[in-house]
């Protein structure tokens, strides 16, 4: 979760906070002035204030100064980002199921450790939170469609194999439309595009349908988790600015290491690499994020993380100016208050 971000709609109202020292200087010389007329009329009753605790000499004067400070903040017009829950309704796993799962690089397979921390993931998820799972070789495929029955996830985890191929442009898509079938994604289309419909992917949207920037649609968010090594299907990056389009987010993890591992499959020997910056792209396309796992247990944290992120989210910026203008005017009353009773005096 991101700390809370506070800047300010009037910035160049901020010179006024010169007034501090300012302020603190003319109390310094109005103590100072005190203390030299104490000195000359002894008898009078402003050298009792000199025989009172040293706290309560400095509270007051503090208090001020503080709401002073809050005050002047208050001119500038403080806003907050303020994090909330999150609304998310619907989360698509994507998993990487091409023969460089095999790998073991990751202890004791990638696939194993995506499986397990896919598993805790899903059991850190509300109950409320429908969860799906696609599975991407080399043509891809809903394994599990949205549920919140966490068995019925859990055992889809359990069925994916590594098989050869990686189509992650199609298992992007894929997703989109599993986790948006209201939106008609013409999936066919951009998996096979035609030659006399060049671009199925505008053809297919609704006239009517409201535009959405990138990231705002919070109620779908898709987890993509692969080595980012696509070698059959459309480009992923296609994929991704049609998420972006539907505002949909795409958090990417990235499996091994960019020098890569030989992986023997079916005979054959193939050195698989991680592609950081295709994962990097897709995530930074849809406002998602991207996250790399050199082990069994980063991944399980990066997952924790992802659970953390997708349970909260940013809210636009909250004008606060009211918080900071109540605090300088209790803090300004509780300072009168009490250089009044100790002192008999407001200074």
């Amino acid at each position: 979760m991101e700390s809370t971000a506070l800047t300010f709609l009037w910035p160049r109202l901020l010179w006024l906070l010169l007034a501090l020292p300012l302020a603190t200087l003319f109390y310094w010389v109005l103590v100072r002035r005190r203390r030299q007329v104490a000195q000359q009329f002894a008898s009078l009753e402003t050298v009792g204030a000199e025989g009172a605790v040293r706290w309560r000499r400095s509270l007051p004067p503090l208090m001020w100064l503080l709401a002073l400070a809050a005050l002047l903040l208050a001119v500038a017009r403080p806003q907050a980002t303020i994090t909330l829950p999150s609304r998310v309704e619907t989360i698509i796993l994507a998993l990487d199921m091409s023969g460089s799962m095999k790998a073991t690089d990751i202890a004791p397979t990638r696939m194993v450790a995506a499986r397990e921390a896919a598993t805790a993931f899903v059991n850190e998820q509300p109950d409320s939170v429908r969860i799906g799972v696609v599975g991407i070789a080399a043509a891809a495929a809903v394994v599990q469609s949205p549920t919140t029955k966490r068995e019925d996830i859990l055992s889809a985890l359990e069925r994916l194999e590594p098989q050869r191929g990686t189509a992650l442009g199609s298992g992007l898509v894929i997703s989109l439309d599993t986790a948006m079938p209201a939106a008609r994604i013409d999936v066919d289309g951009f998996i096979n595009p035609r030659r006399d419909r060049p671009q199925p992917l505008e053809e297919s949207k609704d006239g009517d349908e409201k535009s959405i920037a990138p990231g705002e649609n919070t109620s779908v968010a898709i987890v993509l988790l692969s080595d980012g090594q696509s070698n059959v299907g459309p480009e992923p990056q296609k994929a991704a600015e049609l998420a972006a389009r539907h505002g949909v987010r795409i958090y990417t993890v990235g499996m091994g290491t960019p020098e890569g591992v030989i992986v023997k499959v079916d005979g054959w020997s193939m050195r698989t690499r991680l592609d950081e910056e295709s994962l990097q792209k897709i995530a930074s396309t849809t406002h998602g994020e991207y996250f790399r796992a050199a082990d069994a247990k980063d991944l399980r944290k990066i997952y924790r993380t992802l659970g953390a992120k997708l349970a909260f989210e940013k809210q636009r910026p909250t004008e606060v100016t009211a918080v900071f203008a109540g605090l300088g005017a209790v803090l300004a009353t509780l300072a009168a208050l009490l250089s009044m009773v100790w002192f008999n005096r407001i200074l």
